[in-house]
């Protein structure tokens, strides 16, 4: 197939950015299965794989922006990573990141990234993330930290980790976007990226992510487990699709968190990695990717997600109602 990939931002992206390193996964993905893919993003942008058609960002998000123009002849497929106001003369799909505002109705061409995720929008396609264990260290002994990395954001619950290391007197790092205030078990050592990023991640005795919103489908946890190190987590959104019994834990407040970390030091970190090998790499992302394309290239319509298999904790244990919109992902 010739399929085309449109994303307004420049790529790769150096440090964050969640959807920009999936968009990179998945053309890499496609173009190991044998497809040509044409990628529409800002000029600048530098991903080998693929056919690049730059396109500016500030014409990009114009309520008059046509993605049509820009398409090459003998285009099979479009994928677009943002919303499309004015719709392309070709087949045409939409991935979403984030999360619509409650009662929004969603596109019914929408891939969503987990079962969560298709289902608080009343859709039923869904594609997990995937990531290249190749770009992560794997570390099967720990330095004494724990870690928390993302958006220093009350959504993603940072405050919650620090909190439960403060109660059970564990030394966390924070790594995040501005400084906040700690405690002196608490450490924040600001942005990080690259080797930086990966040496943390693969170092963690645990990784703490006590979101507080519904997370569509958290990178950071899947960089975790793929560096062997288990998650502490929340039930909220996608975290209970991800974190299965073997490879972390879930709790909802300061004290079931604390009272569920000593459990995380019996995890194997082969355990935490295999998950990821199995059900989170780019190239089953890239398989489930194909066969929404394939399905909705046969019907018209786009085929229903497909469930991870084996244990996990049980979808039904969402205790929150949906929080307000965001668009970011990670």
């Amino acid at each position: 197939m010739h399929l085309a990939l449109f994303f307004w931002g420049r790529l790769p992206v150096p440090d964050y950015g969640g959807t920009q390193r999936m968009v990179v996964c998945l053309s890499r993905g496609l173009v190991e299965a044998g497809h040509r893919v044409t990628l529409i993003a800002a000029p600048g942008s530098v991903v080998p794989e693929v056919e690049l058609v730059p396109a500016d960002p500030a014409v990009a998000r114009r309520a008059d922006f046509s993605v049509t123009p820009f398409l090459p002849p003998g285009i099979d497929l479009l994928l677009s990573f943002v919303e499309l106001r004015n719709p392309p003369d070709v087949p045409w799909i939409h991935r979403l990141a984030g999360n619509r505002k409650p009662g929004q109705p969603g596109i019914p061409n929408t891939i969503y990234v987990s079962e969560n995720h298709a289902r608080r929008h009343g859709g039923r396609s869904w594609v997990y993330n995937g990531l290249d264990p190749g770009d992560f260290r794997f570390r099967r002994e720990k330095d004494d930290y724990d870690l928390f990395l993302g958006r220093l954001h009350h959504a993603k619950g940072y405050r919650l980790a620090a909190e439960g290391a403060r109660r059970s007197r564990r030394r966390l790092l924070i790594a995040g976007g501005w400084r906040p205030s700690l405690s002196r078990y608490v450490r924040y050592i600001g942005k990080v990226g690259g080797e930086r990023k990966a040496a943390l991640l693969a170092g963690a005795r645990a990784f703490w992510m006590p979101a507080q919103w519904e997370e569509p489908c958290s990178n950071a946890i899947l960089e975790a487990l793929v560096s062997g190190t288990p998650v502490l987590g929340t039930h909220r959104g996608s975290l209970p699709e991800i974190i299965s019994p073997e490879v972390g834990a879930l709790g909802d407040s300061v004290e079931e968190l604390v009272a569920l970390r000593p459990t995380l030091d019996r995890i194997d970190p082969e355990a935490c990695r295999a998950r990821i090998e199995r059900h989170f790499t780019y190239r089953v992302m890239t398989e489930g990717y194909l066969r929404m394309f394939r399905g909705f290239l046969a019907t018209g319509e786009l085929p229903e997600g497909q469930s991870i298999t084996g244990d996990r904790y049980p979808l039904s244990a969402i205790r929150h109602p949906p929080p307000a919109s965001t668009s970011e992902d990670g």
